[in-house]
């Protein structure tokens, strides 16, 4: 079995296990680019199971921006470039985007998926406005996606080693309870639940900081309420 299949394998695998759906695949243009953005749980695989429903039920691919430190772990490397990861950098991300193809981000990275569970569903992207600027640079839409059960995957417990480590190498050491208390994931019903296209301000760049701001906080504001709101059903 070659790289490939392994991958689909997986991802087939955990949309069952999970009874992963997606809500309002529509939104997902037919043709042209456009910005998934997600928000980013410690499991990450939730991701590619969106991913997986759009190739499936859409026939178009979606590229995945990781982080950089996936692509220095052996295996794990050769599965997330089979699954159409790519590393995360606005270059990739734009030239994706100008070849007219869908690019899904988690914005908020490791450190939105290193949050305890007693700030599970909210999100960590105050800061991270590379994604505004992008979509505003290229003229892509931005599709938000929330999947508010991803966060209940795992039970994520606050401490100061996972704090220190990240802080200091940027790297994920998480404390983690899965099923019956082991990382095995918990079978968490998952859901994706996707907004209709925001498009970024035409008459504005991505040079002016106030329009950077306003289109970010509107993007924030929505995929805040998307998490609070589906997390209650």
């Amino acid at each position: 079995m070659n790289i490939i299949n392994i991958a689909d394998t997986v991802m087939n695998r955990a949309a069952r296990y999970h009874e992963h759906r997606v809500e309002g695949l529509e939104h997902i243009p037919a043709s042209g680019p456009a910005l998934i953005v997600v928000n980013h749980s410690l499991a990450t695989y939730d991701s590619g199971l969106l991913a997986t429903a759009v190739r499936e039920r859409l026939g178009r691919d979606v590229w995945l921006l990781g982080d950089r430190y996936i692509f220095k772990i052996p295996v794990v490397r050769d599965l997330a470039s089979a699954y159409g990861f790519v590393e995360g950098s606005q270059h990739n991300a734009e030239s994706l985007l100008r070849d007219g193809e869908l690019v899904l981000v988690a914005p908020g990275g490791m450190r939105e998926a290193l949050r305890p569970s007693s700030q599970k569903y909210q999100l960590n992207i105050r800061d991270r406005k590379g994604f505004a600027r992008l979509a505003m640079r290229t003229g892509a839409p931005v599709v938000l996606s929330a999947c508010p059960a991803a966060d209940d995957i795992y039970h994520v417990v606050a401490n100061p080693v996972t704090d220190w480590v990240y802080n200091r190498y940027r790297l994920a050491a998480p404390l983690i309870l899965g099923k019956y208390g082991t990382p095995i994931p918990r079978p968490a019903k998952l859901v994706h639940y996707l907004n209709a296209p925001m498009s970024p301000p035409g008459d504005c760049s991505d040079d002016d900081p106030n329009a950077v701001d306003a289109f970010h906080a509107a993007l924030e504001r929505r995929l805040q309420e998307m998490l609070s709101d589906h997390a209650r059903t």
